[in-house]
């Protein structure tokens, strides 16, 4: 690398400085005040250390770059831009926060290559750099030998004030001292204000020392805004350090270089306003136009380039090398990488009859999982402290611990929100992992922020949730998720299935690994449910299908999910035998059934046949899109009860007998 003098490192710096200025007042939206004040730190990393290549973003071992911060992304696209990346082109700055800008208002994986994971909510952006650095942990315990690290890549984050403060990131950050990860890098631009002014009205804990507790190794870099070289060698200290994940705090002033506007809230989510841009260029000798970028740093910057191109080729080499050595790893390595799973992996789901004897659906959850574990070597995963409750351990494959990064089976402790934000980094890590987590399905309240970016951001993660309904039993209400599958169900792009047994646990289990870019949430039994016949996987990846039929046409639909579908069947069979013609439909995943074609969807709930009855044990939120008002539901309108499980199932009709007369009252 060319030798840089101060004034180019200046020129550089203000580079990234105005090109967010000039965008956020363009746009007349935005937060200009991060990247003014983190440049200096930022313009250090990418120029200094961090491995990437600008003309191909997915280039597997480059460092990954996660700015938790989301709402300063036009420090983020400066960067890019700045660096090469044909993803942020001068007319995406231009048009930040715009339609189809790649450029939007925060950083988004699936609009712009090279963001590695979609920030904004504060704190999920550490959290899922902690999931990203337990990715490579993982696989480089798996696939690197002597001479050839083949997997070796740090992940770094900014993360800021508003991040220290939120949850999610003490949870993360918590499990990612105990697990010693020491390629995790986070610089904190630490500025003290926030949106309410002086972070001091709020915020006064020794943040350095709450890191130390965690067990990460902390420094602290007093002047921000000039001590370049303090940086550089507080980033070279932190690299050194390989049994801990590090923070460097880095104390800079937001808005650096606004005359009125600096260090305050003013600068934190506004445009400068035309008269303080032109102060702020003279007061840091800016004599350049909005967006035009000195021919000297844009020259440097642009070495990232070639460099790049380089240290990509070297690897290429090595792995070339590598695949000599030990071409089966290679190509597991190779597999994964390209996203491809191993042929006829979905054989290894198993299969039930009716002759099965009953058994919940977690414990059958239990059974897919570890069968899948043994030909899907890539997934990895665990439970929030519930293991032997969610039944999600995977036998055979240990615990992800400090130096024991190989296994399989990670302990995220009592940590919802943070497990699913690490299972995010895990999956968008983009190397073929497929993580899952599990908890009590009520504790999704806990982790729904993750939930939510886990579809937003098309990441496969897998969450295995147990305890589903009032059928928990005495722990009663606090605990009985009357409400949450409506909740759920109203998130784009999450699949939420509700399996009735086996074949249905198989056939959700199945959907969950081939959708690796939307994420699958199984909402699953804590009682014993029997198999029942015709269910299978195929009915599953349809969301909806008949399940039992009458002939001819059925005069009653009786639609069923999860654990209350054996009472439709059972239903069904007396109401038959009564001389009435009903169809059963089994409806484990209201969105899969919701992509079918409308032939499909006519000829499992046909218009023409409106008396329909419901049996869900949950809230009817939602369903009133499949019952016309001759249609009824057997659901949960207020908060549950401490009571014993099949009593409280008794008490809120879902019963034989109740399906049966309610079914009559609309036979009429």
């Amino acid at each position: 690398m060319a030798v840089v003098t101060k004034s180019l490192s200046e020129l550089c710096i203000n580079s990234i400085r105005f090109l967010a200025i000039d965008a956020v007042e363009k746009a007349n939206s935005g937060h200009p005040g991060l990247p003014m004040g983190a440049a200096p730190m930022a313009y250090v990393l990418w120029t200094e250390f961090m491995r990437f290549n600008p003309k191909n973003p997915a280039w597997f071992n480059r460092d990954r770059f996660v700015l938790s911060a989301g709402h300063g992304c036009m420090l983020q696209y400066a960067l890019m831009h700045l660096t090469g990346y044909d993803s942020v082109t001068m007319e995406d700055i231009h048009r930040f926060r715009q339609w189809e800008s790649r450029a939007p208002g925060h950083p988004e994986n699936f609009m712009t290559p090279g963001v590695e994971v979609t920030t904004g909510p504060l704190g999920q952006g550490i959290a899922n750099g902690v999931g990203l650095a337990i990715a490579e942990a993982h696989l480089a315990a798996t696939f690197n030998r002597p001479g050839y690290p083949v997997v070796d890549h740090y992940t770094y984050v900014i993360l800021g004030d508003g991040c220290n403060m939120e949850g999610v990131s003490g949870e993360a950050c918590s499990l990612a001292g105990h697990l010693g990860l020491g390629k995790l890098i986070a610089l904190y631009d630490d500025n003290h204000i926030s949106i309410d002014g002086s972070t001091d009205i709020a915020f006064t804990e020794d943040v350095g020392k709450r890191f130390e507790a965690y067990g990460w190794h902390v420094q602290h870099v007093s002047d921000g805004n000039h001590d370049l070289k303090g940086i550089a060698a507080a980033i070279q200290a932190a690299k050194a350090v390989t049994d801990r994940p590090s923070l460097i705090k880095v104390t800079t002033t937001i808005g650096y270089g606004s005359p009125q506007k600096a260090n305050t809230a003013g600068v934190h989510g506004a445009a400068l306003g035309a008269a303080e841009v032109q102060a702020t260029r003279e007061n840091l000798g800016w004599t350049y136009g909005p967006f035009e970028i000195p021919a000297a740093a844009l020259e440097f910057f642009r070495q990232a380039v070639p460099r790049g191109a380089a240290l990509e080729s070297q690897w290429y080499q090595l792995f070339e090398n590598y695949k000599g050595e030990y071409p089966d790893l290679a190509g597991e390595l190779e597999r994964r990488l390209a996203g491809r799973l191993p042929a006829n992996w979905a054989d290894a789901l198993p299969e039930f009859t009716p002759e099965d004897k009953p058994v919940a659906t977690r414990k059958l959850s239990e059974t897919c999982l570890n069968a899948l574990a043994k030909v899907l070597p890539e997934m990895i995963g665990g439970s929030a402290d519930l293991t032997h409750s969610n039944y999600t351990e995977i036998k055979g494959y240990g615990d992800f611990q400090r130096g024991h990064y190989a296994n399989r089976n990670l302990k995220f402790g009592v940590r919802e929100h943070g497990m699913g934000a690490i299972a995010n980094g895990i999956a968008l890590h983009n190397s073929g992992l497929i993580p899952y987590c599990a908890t009590f399905l009520i504790f999704t309240d806990y982790m729904r922020g993750a939930i939510r970016l886990s579809a937003l951001s098309q990441a496969g993660v897998v969450y295995v949730m147990t305890h589903d309904s009032v059928a928990l039993g005495e722990d009663g209400p606090t605990h009985q998720p009357v409400e949450i599958l409506a909740a759920l169900r109203a998130i784009p792009d999450l699949l939420v299935i509700r399996p009735a047994d086996g074949n249905e646990t198989s056939g959700a289990y199945q959907v969950a690994i081939e959708n690796r870019h939307r994420p699958t949430l199984l909402a699953l039994s804590r009682q014993n449910l029997p198999q029942l016949a015709g269910t299978s996987r195929a009915g599953v990846q349809r969301g909806a299908y008949i399940l039992v039929d009458s002939e001819p046409a059925p005069d009653l639909i009786l639609i069923g999910t999860g654990s209350e579908t054996h009472l439709c069947t059972q239903a069904a069979a007396r109401l038959a035998a009564q001389g009435h013609r009903v169809r059963v439909v089994s409806m484990p995943c209201w969105e899969l059934f919701e992509e079918q074609d409308a032939a499909y969807r006519e000829s499992v709930l046909p218009k023409a046949v409106t008396r329909r009855l419901v049996v869900e044990a949950a809230s009817s939120f939602g369903w009133s899109r499949y019952l016309s008002t001759s249609g009824d539901m057997i659901s949960i309108e207020r908060f549950g009860v401490s009571a014993p499980g099949p009593l409280a199932m008794e008490k809120f009709g879902y019963t034989v007998d109740n399906v049966v007369a309610r079914a009559a009252q609309l036979l009429g």
